[in-house]
């Protein structure tokens, strides 16, 4: 891939991957505020300031060698986690599974803004029309995948945490003490296990982002194929 390739395939991935993990995040914090605890918001983390999200290896490094190992085709990443006290939230145990919810809530509402901002984007032609395009299509996709990552069933990603609120109480206990060793587990299904053949969380993912792109493409007036 050439330099203004590779530069084309960035400008059309960074704004919504940006705007994707900064909401993401940002969501947590507001949901938290108004369950009670003004944690995120006394750290500055209720803020649409990307700035204030980016972690360097998940924002900036990670995503930048997935963009160019794959010829400018994927790219994925992730912010900072936002801080949530969950001892200060109205009703910690079911708050924290809104709380959780609401980062990947997010990320479905923004596929469906873009879905929608995608009709505008096929009506303005030319150079800029087809740029726009890229982004709409771009942000739908990232946000599908970030919303499905996210609420797979181990903290600390948001399924995991949703699930401690909503297991009995000696099955959300186990659950939660695998945090320590959650993202430890997490990157060895995903990058560990496809080097010894076994591709069942890729697959998994897949078919449910998939899923829920389709229905999302059909919902905001397009066809999915």
């Amino acid at each position: 891939m050439d330099p203004s390739q590779l530069l084309t395939a960035f400008s059309v991935w960074v704004i919504p991957a940006i705007l994707a993990v900064t909401l993401h995040e940002a969501a947590h914090g507001y949901a938290a505020l108004v369950l009670g605890d003004d944690t995120a918001q006394r750290a500055g983390r209720i803020s649409i300031n990307p700035l204030r999200h980016i972690d360097l290896f998940g924002t900036i490094l990670m995503p930048a060698l997935l963009l160019v190992s794959s010829g400018g085709r994927v790219m994925f990443g992730y912010a900072k986690p936002v801080p949530v006290d969950f001892a200060r939230l109205n009703r910690p145990r079911r708050d924290m599974v809104l709380v959780a919810a609401a980062g990947p809530g997010a990320n479905v509402a923004m596929a469906i803004i873009a879905g929608l901002l995608l009709h505008l984007a096929l009506a303005s032609g030319g150079t800029f029309g087809d740029w726009f395009q890229q982004n709409c299509t771009n942000a739908m996709q990232f946000n599908v995948l970030l919303a499905v990552f996210n609420m797979i069933p181990i903290p600390p990603l948001d399924g995991g945490r949703v699930a401690v609120g909503l297991l009995p109480r000696t099955l959300a206990i186990g659950l939660a003490r695998v945090e320590r060793f959650g993202m430890l587990i997490v990157l060895a299904a995903l990058f560990l296990l496809p080097s010894l053949g076994v591709t069942v969380v890729q697959s998994v993912i897949g078919a449910v982002a998939d899923f829920l792109l389709g229905w999302i493409v059909t919902l905001t007036g397009h066809s999915y194929t």
